[in-house]
């Protein structure tokens, strides 16, 4: 009998660790980002000389989940390194794989974009379609495509001109999605005193930079937002800010847009959860549940190195409609899986 319990418990066990699951998803990986398909989630992070793709049908198990290197950045190129914040996107029954590069020189950053026509990204070819810029073509990384009443946009991390100190948040309508028709809108830029950490960098000059960057799209019902990450991802301070649409027909006008006077996610003392930022939203299996993809240091100091880790956690909205993040939770909580 006592053998029986012994199973009984055991077997238990096993079936509420199976439901649920702990941050962080994966050791390291910044500027997470994943696509739902037929299934499957594909995953991606930043890997700086490479593109990688993870298949799996829970995020929560991406630790097991199959993996492939998609592309490899060609040497001697303008895009041959720092490749960061990759998503992968399908549009119009085509997959495009969106990424910032440079050629070794920060200054040189710009978005690039790959196309592969098979329906499975894991098939098919990769092919560099080249350079994605508005008519400025400003330094630009943090690229995120979206539509919005049947039209293409992307908004992005830029320099209003060419030199650093400050970057904002742009919009852009697309041609198609290869291409930005027109010319960019400053949507955002760092005014508030938590956008503006960043002093004691010592690849920066000015010493001080005021960041806005990884912008994602986000929408409920009809109401969309703009999620984006602020200060310095070297310092602790690394945090979420929304930008509200306050409605009408133009996405590009940037007096329709409203910023929080406060960041909707930040750092826990508490929680142990350090520098949280550059994200991204998916939604359960079932598509009943909203949840937010994250990167996140385990200890203050650690800056924007390879200690960066993937984290998920379920989000709610208040009664106006409007994102509740609440905060970071510790790598010891339990949470229940996305539901199926």
């Amino acid at each position: 009998m006592k053998k029986y319990l012994i199973l009984i418990l055991f077997f238990t066990v096993a079936f509420v660790q199976a439901q649920t699951f702990s941050n962080p998803i994966l050791p390291s990986g910044a500027d997470p980002y994943s696509t739902y398909y037929k299934g499957y989630y594909y995953y991606t992070n930043t890997l700086q000389d490479r593109l990688v793709l993870w298949k799996t049908k829970s995020l929560t198990d991406l630790k097991n989940a199959e993996s492939k290197v998609v592309w490899k950045a060609p040497k001697g190129t303008d895009y041959s390194g720092d490749i960061w914040a990759p998503e992968f996107h399908l549009i119009n029954g085509k997959w495009y794989a969106y990424f910032a590069a440079d050629n070794g020189d920060n200054n040189t950053h710009r978005m690039y974009v790959l196309e592969n026509k098979a329906a499975d990204p894991f098939k098919g070819k990769w092919e560099f379609k080249g350079k994605i810029a508005a008519k400025t073509d400003k330094w630009a990384i943090d690229g995120n495509v979206f539509e919005y009443k049947k039209q293409l946009y992307m908004i992005w991390a830029g320099w209003e001109g060419d030199t650093n100190g400050q970057q904002n948040i742009y919009i852009a309508r697309m041609k198609n999605p290869l291409e930005i028709e027109g010319d960019r809108v400053m949507i955002s830029a760092p005014i508030h005193d938590w956008e503006t950490h960043g002093a004691l960098h010592d690849d920066v000059n000015p010493a001080q930079v005021n960041v806005n960057e990884g912008p994602q799209f986000l929408s409920n019902g009809d109401k969309i937002f703009i999620v984006f990450s602020a200060s310095g991802c070297w310092t602790d301070y690394y945090a979420l800010g929304l930008l509200t649409f306050k409605g009408g027909a133009d996405l590009l006008d940037a007096t329709a847009w409203k910023k929080s006077e406060e960041p909707i996610f930040k750092q826990s003392d508490k929680n142990k959860v350090y520098a949280p930022g550059h994200n991204s939203f998916f939604k359960s299996p079932d598509g009943k549940e909203d949840w937010i993809l994250y990167h996140a240091n385990s200890n203050p100091g650690e800056g924007c190195g390879n200690k960066r880790s993937p984290r998920m956690q379920k989000i709610s909205w208040d009664i106006n409609g409007f994102p509740v993040l609440g905060e970071p939770v510790s790598e010891t909580t339990r949470l229940q899986i996305p539901s199926k």
